[in-house]
């Protein structure tokens, strides 16, 4: 029953994940409430969400959204920042990106809300692509190693404001990058012992069925729906890091921490 529960967790997560990302703020409390400790918990969430990232990533490539142009520094950089990000969540407090982050949400999100027109097409490229990856590849790949939610909404940023893409391409290559920072985070909480396989392979298996079921939505819907999408998991990432930092830390705990 456990397993089938978890499978379940993950089969909305993956859909949910594949579009808009945010998917670790359904799957981690899951595997918090059968009693897995924190650290133990994330490394879990890393394994389960390779699988989700990996199906939606292969689903947006063979469709022809993903252009590869500069994509293997991405790779590169983005799996850098992750191992330096989960080596460093697993001896510092991750206390300051708790106040920061949901603020630094709060504004992409306004700033998505009020341009009704953002991501609708391409538009002109602002950073030569190695550039790019260099910088948004460490940042963020460290910050979903170490931290996590909202990484998905700040590579669809990224992609749109600084490459040119529109979101649909944007949602695509942000599925490469995740894939690129769960797989390197993977690593890491692997080696520490803190993954427990059998459950990370039952909510898995539900990760792959949902982010195909999402990435195909993504790719028959236009892009209005995906910035719809983007903007009511922003709002519901914002609302619970304001709850788990505000609420107090015993409430905190029960709602799943800061989550990934």
């Amino acid at each position: 029953m456990i397993y089938l529960f978890l499978g379940l967790i993950g089969l909305v997560a993956g859909f949910v994940d594949s579009i808009a990302g945010g998917g670790g703020l359904i799957a981690l409390p899951a595997l918090l409430s059968i009693g897995l400790p924190p650290h133990v918990a994330l490394g879990t969430n890393k394994l389960q969400s390779c699988f989700g990232s990996f199906t939606a990533a292969l689903n947006y490539a063979r469709k022809g959204l993903v252009d590869f142009r500069g994509l293997a520094a991405g790779i590169g950089f983005t799996a850098c920042g992750a191992v330096l990000g989960t080596f460093t969540i697993q001896i510092v407090s991750t206390q300051i990106l708790q106040y920061t982050i949901p603020l630094l949400l709060l504004a992409v999100f306004i700033y998505i809300l009020l341009a009704p027109n953002w991501g609708a097409h391409d538009s002109r490229q602002r950073l030569p692509r190695v550039v790019f990856y260099g910088v948004f590849g460490v940042m963020l790949g460290f910050y979903d190693g170490f931290f996590g939610p909202g990484t998905g909404s700040f590579w669809a940023l990224g992609f749109v404001g600084c490459l040119g893409l529109h979101l649909k391409k944007a949602t695509a290559h942000t599925k490469i990058t995740n894939f690129t920072s769960n797989l390197a985070s993977l690593a890491m909480f692997w080696a520490g012992q803190h993954v427990v396989v059998p459950a990370g392979i039952a909510m898995g298996l539900g990760q792959v069925v949902g982010a195909f079921l999402g990435s195909r939505m993504v790719i028959l819907k236009g892009v209005r729906f995906v910035r719809m999408f983007l903007l009511i998991v922003m709002a519901i990432t914002i609302l619970r890091l304001i709850f788990v930092t505000f609420a107090g830390p015993d409430v905190a705990a029960t709602a799943g921490g800061v989550g990934k």
